[in-house]
């Protein structure tokens, strides 16, 4: 029996069935943008900011809340649940300000997170194939650079303090409810920040929020996913173990996050463009030609040059 023969008749019924042509298009323009390996440079400085940035949660809160030792618990509580992979394995005995760490993390912050937002705006203009010559220069895609970290990390830090109020049970069952909506409402902010200003061209509100949506119910499920990590696999570890356990779970976890927002916006780029189906195997569809053609124009480096492709017509066996 042929064995690609299965996946042809496979790749005949979801052209024909578009409830299936829709995610194995997304698929496959993830795997034609290489999405993949822009999320692991995504992940590779989201895993360098992570520690500078809870260093310079914790040293503020050590100057501003000094004197309300509870609340500055429920508060740096608050953010290690939202990065359940870390858990409990951060602890601290007394929270206190400190200058040299304010800095230190503060620049070490503002480096890898630089770091970050470059990585994911060259991913989101690759995924809506933007030609280099449209992209940001130097200058100007480091400036969008700190200010999406300004408004991320204002959203972040918001988001971590009504998750701080809600896990320390402040207020009671209303303010529970409350701290979970306004955690879900600035999760959305966030994302739409991120999927509205990394990008060089300016896309439609509308052509972007299913991709938000995904990747806020993304995130929620990643976090429940790194909390059964957290109590199956690092809680049972002995020292030695459990710290490898925290490196490797920790960086796949932003790995898997890097990944599922860079589908959530190739999903966006599919229904926008009606990019499915997609063939699998010769020959090429409409849509085949439609991304390819803006694959190849992403290459496109100056006003002078353009990007044109031929497809040459089947050979017959």
């Amino acid at each position: 029996m042929d064995p690609i023969r299965p996946l042809r008749a496979f790749d005949r019924l979801q052209r024909r069935t578009p409830a299936l042509a829709f995610p194995v298009a997304v698929v496959k323009k993830f795997s034609d943008d290489q999405a993949g390996h822009l999320s692991a440079l995504i992940a590779y400085w989201g895993f360098f900011s992570l520690f500078p940035l809870l260093l310079v949660l914790v040293t503020g809160l050590g100057f501003v809340l000094a004197g309300d030792q509870h609340l500055s618990d429920q508060i740096v509580r608050g953010t290690f649940g939202r990065i359940p992979v870390i858990g409990d394995t951060i602890t601290r005995r007394e929270l206190r300000g400190s200058v040299p760490a304010l800095v230190i993390g503060s620049l070490g912050a503002l480096w890898a997170g630089l770091g970050i937002t470059l990585a994911t705006q060259n991913a989101m203009d690759h995924v809506w194939s933007v030609p280099f010559r449209e992209r940001r220069n130097f200058l100007f895609a480091r400036l969008r650079g700190l200010l999406v970290l300004a408004v991320v990390g204002g959203l972040n830090i918001a988001a971590s303090v009504a998750s701080g109020l809600v896990a320390g049970g402040l207020g009671g069952t209303a303010l529970k409810i409350a701290g979970f909506a306004i955690s879900l409402v600035l999760d959305l902010l966030l994302f739409w920040t991120a999927f509205r200003l990394l990008t060089s061209r300016r896309i439609p509100t509308r052509h972007l929020a299913p991709g938000i949506v995904m990747a806020a119910v993304g995130w929620a499920v990643l976090q429940a996913l790194g909390g059964l990590f957290v109590e199956r696999v690092i809680t049972r570890a002995n020292a030695t173990y459990g710290t490898f356990a925290v490196v490797i779970g920790l960086l796949t976890w932003i790995y898997l996050g890097a990944r599922m927002v860079l589908l959530a916006a190739e999903a966006n780029v599919v229904r926008e463009r009606r990019l499915w189906p997609r063939s699998l195997f010769a020959p090429s569809t409409a849509a085949d030609v439609k991304a390819l053609r803006a694959l190849a124009r992403v290459e496109e480096r100056n006003d002078e040059e353009r990007v044109e492709v031929t497809f040459l017509p089947r050979s017959e066996d």
